[in-house]
């Protein structure tokens, strides 16, 4: 590999045409998946700088501090980035539900027989 991208050390993330990448956050205890979402640079930095996940929120236009509304911030634990610096790995400690149903993941569905069915 010549890549440093790949094989150095230095944080480099390879973001989108729109400026993202994708943040995939789990569970630190349990290592359930807890949400999707992205994050540009300034994102990056605020949750690099204050250990809460922060995300640009596609719909919205802008930053968002997962729980700013709610209180249900994510404590980020620790950051992993993938082998090509275009996808992130957030393990953190959720206060409260992660997903703005009230459900504790996004992914509290499951698709089965081409429908939807809660999962517990």
């Amino acid at each position: 590999m010549s890549d440093p991208r790949e094989s150095g050390l230095a944080l480099d993330p390879k973001y989108d045409a729109n400026g993202l990448v994708t943040a995939v956050v789990t569970d630190r205890v349990g290592g359930g998946v807890l949400m999707v979402a992205h994050m540009n640079a300034e994102a990056l930095a605020a949750t690099l700088a204050s250990g809460e996940a922060t995300f640009w929120s596609r719909s919205r236009g802008r930053l968002w501090k997962k729980g700013e509304t709610s209180g249900n911030v994510l404590r980020v634990a620790e950051i992993r980035i993938d082998c090509d610096q275009d996808a992130l790995w957030l393990i953190a400690d959720p206060a409260g539900p992660a997903c703005h149903t009230g459900a504790p993941s996004c992914f509290y569905r499951r698709i089965a027989d081409g429908a939807l069915e809660r999962v517990d």
